[in-house]
């Protein structure tokens, strides 16, 4: 009797069991994308009427694919739920991208809003301010805090209705937020300045020696940052930075200059 390759070599056992999990695992298609209301898994009916080779379909089946059409176009839209979503992404990705947030952001911004969709979180308030104040959650958790005033430009709605859907967040769903920090903002804002990547790190520098000594405690953490990189910008001699103290979205540049004296009060006590 002739001998099969398992008896021959037994460890053959264990690498087909092996390749049989990989298979198990292996993706087929596309990687999953919340921003997109079918998450990227759909069938589309070509609207040009042709077939897979390109040729003109024959004129009794068009009827045929408009009533396809307008029956997948209808079960998209079946729920209320659905309904919102087709709203709400696309205004996801408007605001993503004027706010030039990544694309990883943009998955858990997308993921976040389904979850208080779902959860019947949004029901009550404008789209547009769910949305703004879920992307202003994970941007603070990614320690890269959007601005409420912008927020409130791209969005078109105020900061107080912003505030309270944020709010409404919090209440219904367990989340992890962490406190803005001086640093948080310094690469969004050096970055508006285009500042050099010496100012930048001479930016960091200072904002950690006025955090050791205290100095931040009880003042807005966006004008402490933005004083911190018109003095590096000075101490290094950038000239992108300009000489004169710009105001921002959520300080005035007086508030700017007086943290700016402050700290350079602080820093030649040294």
């Amino acid at each position: 009797k002739q001998k099969t390759a398992y008896e021959i070599m037994p460890s053959l056992v264990g690498s087909e069991m092996c390749i049989r999990d990989s298979y198990k695992r292996a993706r087929t298609g596309g990687l999953l994308k919340d921003w997109k209301l079918t998450k990227g898994l759909t069938t589309e009916i070509d609207k040009y009427d042709r077939d897979i080779k390109g040729r003109a379909v024959p004129v009794e089946r068009k009827a045929t694919l408009y009533r396809m059409r307008k029956w997948q176009k209808r079960s998209r839209m079946a729920t209320s739920l659905q309904r919102n979503l087709s709203v709400a992404l696309p205004e996801i990705d408007r605001m993503c991208s004027y706010l030039n947030i990544p694309r990883n952001m943009k998955e858990e911004i997308a993921r976040l809003y389904r979850k208080c969709a779902k959860k019947g979180v949004v029901k009550g308030r404008s789209i547009e301010g769910m949305v703004a104040a879920v992307i202003y959650i994970i941007s603070r958790q990614h320690q890269s805090p959007i601005i409420l005033e912008e927020l409130e430009e791209v969005s078109g709605v105020s900061k107080k209705k912003i505030g309270k859907c944020y709010k409404k967040i919090r209440q219904n769903i367990e989340l992890e937020i962490p406190i803005n920090k001086p640093a948080d903002y310094i690469g969004r804002l050096a970055s508006k300045l285009n500042a050099s990547g010496k100012t930048i790190a001479k930016s960091y520098e200072i904002v950690k020696e006025v955090e050791e000594k205290g100095f931040t405690t009880g003042r807005v953490p966006i004008s402490v940052a933005a004083a911190a990189i018109y003095i590096a910008g000075e101490l290094t001699s950038d000239p992108n930075i300009p000489k004169k103290i710009q105001g921002i979205p959520g300080a005035s540049k007086n508030i700017i200059q007086k943290r700016k004296e402050e700290i350079e009060k602080l820093l030649s006590k040294d």
